[in-house]
């Protein structure tokens, strides 16, 4: 490998190396303690120190060094692994540099000339693979080592790597830490003492920062039970955010199955850098703040003072600008933040370049001041080309216009900065939808009725009033700690729906996507999928008291949006609880608008909440009992098991406490959530908790406990809901109230607040990320245990080893789609089916695990009798094996009797796992059978099944948006009941060209057995012993003598006995091919065939070979030897 020419004093180095080669110009050297006389004394220390100092020389014991005869400075400029490869740079500076070199006057223009050669020579091989890392030199030296350590595909991406000690036992390992696009890897080199530790992302339980007595800061990882830990980090918290963000975004790529389109930093696992990873957290962090659609991406930063007109100062924040928003934050994150979309801007103005201000004006008579920018020529430049707006408008009258008319309200906004009225904006009239919201139309209020609720609503609406007309009313609108307070005290009754739309983003959606969703409501309209039926049955389930889903309207507006959101997203589709909280949007809001509120809460707010695993909901269970262990420290002291918590909490988040409250008090949950997201809903929830904590101390057990919290819940009330008694009865789960005095809503909101406001969004998505890696091991471990359990009744593997085969099984479905976005097993990944369908395997995949794992080495990876394994237990003829049908071939191999394995071996040879032609078997390839590109590996049935012409198997009968098919289910287990145990008479003959292929098998079977040539010879009698049976049995049959000419071909059968016959496979193979080729000529073309009992028969007299089959295999060393084996294969394909 070149490397940048680095300049060397060789006096020091003499001891460390030993010069091999040299000319005039160039010294060929390797590293002291490598190669030959190497080891030693001389070759641990050496080996020692280039591990500690990070030297290239660990790996790569040669180099080269230029240098001139008058003068004692050398430089680097090549190393090498082997000496075949360092003489081949070598003899490239003998070839073609030293002829050059003759023709310069100076050792200065030499050592130039040389330099400039290297690094364009290097700047060739890292053209396209380095060029976005930060450091070129430095990595591609890194990469040599992490490729030679750790011996990985040569695929895999190294993404960084830090200096750093391993802890093993209570020793510290000095050594590096290389982290990848797949892989965690550590090497450490210690007086001959090599530590090498290679950890997939995706097998981490947990991953958190630590600190205890010996370890004051370090980095803990937990892989299947055992404790990894990483220290003296220079970096460490840098160290540990590339470390979260590599873990999440396996977790992301290989489980939720998500393929990062909109970013192409992360489109390809082959491509992923630091870089890119820092870039998309900013990103992630960036839209969840401002609460912005996936599509937004963090472009600009900027810092800058805002003008806030309402408190009449300067504020410091940033600038934060994406494809279609302008965002500004405070410093603190709460003071004040505003977001402008891009649509809104009309125009950017620059009118003072002294202190480097902008001025944004936007649509309403809105102009907001920046200063203090230090970049704002490119600002107002992004800004302007992202709104189409031309920086030279002069050409144009309406854009002198739009100028002059920006230009008073700068001059008015400097001149008089106490007039707020440049800040009032216009309500933003949206395109109307068919329906109003259902609480207009079944609770219309009264304006005549001034009873006192309605005069107490009416002054909230007016609080809100005179809010928007200091703070701004629309997409523009400033948020502020004000703005909290009065969400805290209640959103009146004919703002909520305008408000949820604001606060959760919704509002822009709906704005950049107009008639949407009209048009989806046309094409889901008569679809019939698993989703709608779901939808159907608990339509008349959702909020059932309220008069507006007791009529039509009611449930039409519900079952559309569903319908339509279950068609834009079949991911997701339809959940339980999705209903509930749909019903409150809609009885706020329009109908569209309910729609776009509902895509908020389920692809922004609410992550992986609505799906078939609920792992969202799961993963704030587990960070809401982190908050009750800091936080109410008495509870847990004296309730140790806090899962009780996580179960009964399950429906406060799923459906952010509508299914518990009342009606007329959840809405005020809900009011806050739009604004705070999941903190306020982990607020509320501990809120209640300490509101009963007597009352919970001093429970009994479990079921006391929750009739507790639900009597609690039953006495939460709004004592300023101005919704009819009727409708606040609706959703009371139970009337009996004596038990508890009556608790507000707003006090109990505002006491969440005053308690656990402190809270930080950033420390609740720092425990979510912590808390998802446990959580989604958990499932999968629960997975695990589920086929385990199944599949346990029907092989006699131990619990032990079909864990170990589950873990290969899982890892080599994964090792398809660790290099590639485009895997079949990523794109068709269904996670709704049943346990044992979660992890199957393609053909490419099965061949390589089923080589590492049968008994007897007769299968490789590239043999066309791996296809006909996969065949043969491939039951549902899928194009896929699942883990009971892998596990149900090894077993038969494994523990099975010599009867049983005799029958696998032989209907091996009977379609449909042998189709292959008669003669022309040698020259078969296994491209005939399979695709040969791994991305095809599920559709490697061709030659035997009919595929869809999408090429996508269907695992079930609900693929796609079909309509379910039970009848299928029904007929698939009824199958399943009646099939009975196959017997020994079930099996078809094996015909010639069959059986001539079952002995090939047997021989290679038999191919290196101490006792390979008694096996061949069994098999050579056995051979001959059957040929003569069915002659004579044919004979039998035949009313007339014989032909002549079956007389010689009887009297050459006998000759495969001979031992000379059976020395060697290639002779075996041959005899006994060429008896059954010559009887079958000899026979006037009448084919002959043999039944399983004849095989069995004869081969049952032959101890050798019973012998061979019943002995017993090593499971737990196979496993073992399957696990170190199963990467390098994977490496050297």
């Amino acid at each position: 490998m070149w490397l940048k020419p680095d300049e060397i004093l060789l006096k020091n180095a003499f001891k460390l190396w030993v010069t091999e080669e040299d000319n005039k110009y160039f010294v060929l050297q390797r590293r002291r303690g490598y190669g030959e006389g190497g080891g030693g004394l001389t070759g641990l220390l050496v080996g020692t120190l280039d591990t500690v100092l990070d030297s290239t020389s660990k790996v790569a014991p040669y180099r080269i060094l230029h240098h001139t005869p008058d003068s004692q400075v050398y430089w680097s400029i090549a190393c090498g692994v082997t000496k075949e490869e360092i003489v081949q740079h070598w003899d490239w500076l003998q070839q073609t540099i030293m002829r050059t070199l003759s023709v310069f006057d100076s050792s200065e223009d030499i050592t130039s000339f040389v330099q400039g050669k290297i690094r364009g020579l290097i700047a060739e091989e890292g053209k396209t693979s380095l060029v976005l890392e930060e450091d070129p030199e430095k990595f591609r030296e890194a990469l040599l080592r992490f490729e030679k350590w750790f011996e990985l595909p040569p695929k895999e991406k190294l993404v960084t790597y830090y200096s750093c000690s391993y802890w093993k036992g209570k020793v510290p390992c000095q050594g590096w830490l290389y982290l990848s696009t797949n892989f965690m890897c550590f090497y450490s080199y210690l007086l001959g003492a090599e530590v090498k530790l290679i950890i997939s992302w995706d097998e981490i339980w947990r991953l958190e920062k630590t600190s205890n007595v010996i370890l004051t800061e370090s980095i803990h990882v937990l892989v299947h039970g055992e404790d990894h830990y990483f220290s003296m980090l220079m970096h460490l918290n840098e160290t540990f955010v590339i470390m979260e963000q590599l873990a999440d975004y396996s977790i992301k790529r290989l489980f939720d199955k998500e393929a990062f389109q909109r970013e192409p930093a992360l489109s390809d696992p082959l491509q992923i850098t630091k870089r890119g990873l820092e870039a998309h957290a900013k990103s992630e962090q960036f839209r969840t703040f401002f609460r912005l659609p996936k599509e937004e991406n963090l472009l600009e930063v900027h810092e800058s003072f805002l003008w806030v007109p309402f408190s009449h100062f300067n504020t410091l924040g940033k600038i934060c600008l994406s494809e279609s928003y302008l965002c500004f934050a405070s410093q603190d994150g709460s003071q004040c933040h505003v977001i402008i979309p891009m649509r809104e801007v009309i125009n950017v103005e620059k009118p003072d370049s002294g202190n480097r201000a902008l001025t944004v004006c936007v649509r309403g008579k809105r102009a907001l001041r920046f200063s203090e920018v230090r970049d704002y020529q490119r600002l107002a430049n992004s800004i302007r080309s992202r709104c189409g707006i031309s920086a030279s408008p002069q050409h144009s009258a309406s854009s002198q216009a739009i100028r002059g008319e920006c230009q008073s309200l700068i001059n008015h906004f400097d001149d008089n900065p106490e007039d707020v009225t440049l800040m009032v904006g216009q309500k933003d009239s949206s395109k109307a939808v068919s329906t109003e919201a259902l609480m207009t139309v079944f609770h219309p209020q009264d304006v005549e009725n001034l009873d006192p609720k309605m005069l107490k609503e009416k002054m909230k609406e007016q609080s809100w009033n005179i809010h928007f007309s200091e703070y701004g009313r629309g997409t523009s609108m400033f948020f502020t700690r004000k703005t909290r307070d009065l969400i805290v005290r209640g959103v009146p009754e004919a703002l909520r729906g305008e408000l949820w739309m604001l606060f959760s983003g919704a509002v822009n959606d709906m704005a950049t996507h107009p008639g949407y969703y009209s048009d989806l409501v046309e094409q889901s309209l008569g679809t019939s999928t698993l989703a709608t039926d779901e939808i159907e049955r608990d339509l008349h389930r959702s909020l059932p008291e309220h008069p507006a889903f007791q009529s039509d309207t009611g449930i039409s507006a519900l079952r559309r949006v569903l319908t339509a959101y279950a068609y834009r997203n079949p991911k997701i589709g339809y959940c339980q609880a999705m209903n509930i909280l749909t019903s409150v949007l809609l009885l706020y809001a329009k109908e569209e608008e309910a729609f776009w509120l509902l895509v908020a809460v389920c692809e922004r707010m609410l992550p992986d909440y609505f799906n078939r695993r609920i792992i969202g909901a799961l993963v704030d269970q587990a960070v809401f009992e982190d908050l009750i262990r800091e936080h109410l420290p008495q509870l847990v002291e004296n309730m140790t098991d806090l899962s009780f918590f996580s179960s009964v909490s399950l429906s406060w988040f799923l459906t952010l406490f509508i299914s518990v409250l009342p009606i007329e008090s959840a809405v005020n949950v809900v009011d806050c959530f739009f604004y705070d997201g999941i903190k306020a809903i982990l607020q509320l929830g501990l809120a209640v908790l300490d509101y009963n904590m007597g009352a919970l101390i001093s429970c009994h057990d479990d079921a006391e406990a929750v009739t507790i919290l639900n009597k609690f819940f039953d006495s939460v009330t709004n004592k300023d809901s101005p919704l009819p008694s009727t409708v606040q009865q609706a959703s009371v789960g139970s009337n009996d109230k004596t038990s508890h005095l009556n608790v507000d809503i707003s006090e109990l909101i505002r006491e969440a607040y005053e308690k656990y406001g402190n809270i930080r969004s950033e420390e609740i998505e720092s425990s979510r990320k912590r808390n998802k890696l446990h959580v989604i091991q958990t499932l999968e471990d629960t997975t695990k245990q589920n086929v385990i359990r199944v599949v346990t009744q029907e092989v006699r593997f131990s619990a032990s080893h079909l864990d170990g085969l589950y873990n290969l099984f899982k890892r080599q479905h994964f090792l398809c789609c660790y290099w590639t976005m485009k895997s079949p097993a990523l794109l068709h990944h269904d996670p709704s089916l049943a346990y044992l369908e979660q992890y199957q395997l393609g053909f490419q995949q099965f061949s390589v695990l089923f080589s590492l794992l049968e008994p007897w080495a007769f299968c490789n990876v590239k043999s066309a009798v791996s296809l006909w394994v996969f065949r043969l237990i491939d039951e549902n003829q899928d194009g896929l094996v699942n883990f009971k049908e892998f596990c149900y071939a090894l077993d038969t191999l494994y523990s099975g009797s010599f009867t049983n394995k005799l029958k696998f071996l032989f209907k091996l040879h009977l379609p449909p796992a042998f189709t292959g032609s008669p003669l022309h078997l040698k020259e078969q390839r296994i491209q005939h059978f399979i695709p040969v590109t791994e991305d095809s590996s599920h559709l490697s049935r061709l030659s035997a099944f009919d595929l869809p012409q999408d090429g996508v198997i269907k695992k079930s009968p609900e693929r796609g948006r079909g309509k379910v098919d039970l009848q299928a289910y029904l007929k698939q287990w009824q199958n399943e009941i009646l099939k009975k145990e196959e017997t020994i008479k079930d099996l078809p003959r094996i015909n010639q060209t069959q059986f001539i292929q079952f002995s090939k098998t047997l021989y290679n079977i038999f191919h290196g057995d101490p006792e390979e040539e008694s096996l061949y010879r069994a098999v050579a009698h056995v051979t001959s012993l059957l040929l003569r049976m069915e002659e004579v049995g044919r004979r039998l049959q035949e009313p007339s003598s014989p032909s002549e000419s079956t007389k010689p071909a009887a009297a050459d059968e006998e000759e495969p006995s001979t031992e000379e016959t059976a020395t060697t496979p290639e002779s075996s193979d041959t005899s006994s091919s060429r008896n059954s080729q010559d009887a079958g000529t000899d026979l006037t073309e009448i084919e002959w065939s043999f039944s399983f009992e004849q095989v069995l028969a004869s081969l049952l007299n032959e101890p050798t070979v019973v012998r061979f089959f019943e002995r017993p295999v090593d499971v737990q060393t196979k496993l073992g030897q399957a696990r170190v084996s199963q990467l390098k294969l994977k490496a050297n394909q």
